[in-house]
């Protein structure tokens, strides 16, 4: 997202008698997520909720995968989330209580060909939360992971013009018969970060429509 789209949602939230801090920053890079955490301990006084969101991908066959794409998808989608709840986890611990939710893939636990740095990244992603949720139950926070399908976006708009892949073929592979929408990603974390939730943590939660239960192609 760029800043100016960070910016609109602050103003948005603004609107409804809430706080919002706009912050750019790459994940992917420590000094950058310190000061994220400074500003947002600075401005609210706590965090009680983390959602590792920032992600990239690449579509290359392995063999012909360079190095810098290999760096840059998991900087972004593994480091980066690490970072962020180490940083975000620290406040986290000192207030003892946190809820702390990555944003992983189907792809973390299925192949999909062509993206061997994305897989890759989304199954560390999905790795990382349950270690977490081990070394910080302690403290109080739980770690979870929501691991989506497909969901309807923009960049799943272009694809299928594009011809990456077929609406119709995933409507039909589907057991519910449709793509996600953003809400029912949405709805996955907001109960992850409720108190509905409280016990709840190393889980993997999928929305993708039974995607992943269904054995035939």
């Amino acid at each position: 997202r760029t800043l100016e789209q960070v910016q609109q949602v602050a103003r948005a939230i603004e609107s409804q008698g809430r706080r919002a801090l706009a912050v750019q920053v790459d994940v992917a890079v420590k000094a950058e997520v310190q000061r994220l955490a400074q500003q947002a301990e600075r401005t609210f006084g706590r965090v009680d909720i983390l959602v590792n969101n920032a992600g990239t991908f690449s579509v290359c066959p392995s063999e012909d995968l360079s190095e810098e794409d290999w760096d840059r998808v998991l900087d972004t989608n593994l480091k980066g989330a690490f970072l962020c709840s180490q940083a975000i986890g620290r406040l986290m611990m000192a207030q003892h209580f946190g809820r702390i939710i990555n944003i992983s893939s189907i792809a973390g636990v299925t192949a999909f060909p062509l993206r061997a740095a994305y897989c890759s990244s989304k199954a560390g992603l999905i790795q990382l939360t349950k270690v977490l949720a081990v070394e910080w139950g302690k403290h109080n926070i739980t770690v979870n992971v929501v691991s989506p399908g497909f969901v309807r976006t923009e960049l799943y708009d272009r694809q299928v013009a594009e011809g990456v892949f077929s609406d119709e073929e995933l409507l039909r592979r589907s057991p519910v018969g449709r793509v996600a929408e953003i809400k029912d990603v949405v709805g996955a974390v907001c109960y992850l970060g409720s108190d509905d939730a409280a016990v709840v943590s190393g889980a993997n939660l999928y929305v993708d429509g039974g995607w992943l239960a269904y054995g035939y192609i």
